[in-house]
């Protein structure tokens, strides 16, 4: 049985973190954000933010993790794994700050495929800023249009998680996927 690979993706503050931990908590197996990791390992090297001063490096960093976690899925026995961002999310939040970067990026995000895509909305009630989120809930929203872009272009069909409870939006997912699978 090959495990199913699902992407949970947003803009930051979407509500996405709180999902996966709920996921998680339920039984699901789940593969966490590294982007905090990446930053707060810069941080500790003196670098405050990352993206912000060499968005090159940190998107490298941040590829070459999922890369790791996406093969990592081949060591899981149960039917679905959820991951905390995929691939191309890097090459999207890239198209964000209009940076180019190497071809590889691309070529690893076409050669590496997941098997659904869930991308949850920006949503100003449960939005907040932290020492690793810097960006404003305007920001969130472009961020937003441009994940789905990018997937979209990488050739993915993507499903729109509705805002609700957590719990509300995890029955959505779960009922999609039995859907779909």
């Amino acid at each position: 049985m090959k495990t199913k690979r699902i992407v949970i993706t947003g803009g930051p503050g979407s509500g996405k973190t709180a999902l996966i931990k709920y996921l998680e908590k339920e039984g699901y197996p789940v593969l966490h954000e590294i982007s905090r990791d990446v930053i707060l390992e810069a941080q500790e090297d003196g670098i405050e933010q990352l993206f912000l001063e060499n968005p090159i490096l940190f998107s490298e960093k941040l590829l070459e993790g999922r890369l790791k976690q996406f093969h990592e899925a081949k060591n899981c026995e149960a039917p679905i794994l959820f991951f905390d961002r995929g691939m191309p999310d890097v090459t999207a939040y890239m198209d964000f700050v209009d940076t180019h970067y190497p071809n590889n990026f691309s070529e690893t995000c076409l050669e590496n495929r997941y098997d659904e895509i869930f991308v949850l909305p920006p949503w100003e009630e449960i939005y907040e800023q932290d020492n690793e989120r810097y960006e404003s809930f305007e920001q969130a929203e472009k961020i937003f249009d441009f994940l789905k872009k990018g997937y979209e272009n990488y050739g993915y069909k993507i499903h729109d998680v509705p805002a609700g409870s957590i719990k509300d939006r995890v029955v959505f997912i779960i009922n999609k996927l039995e859907n779909i699978l």
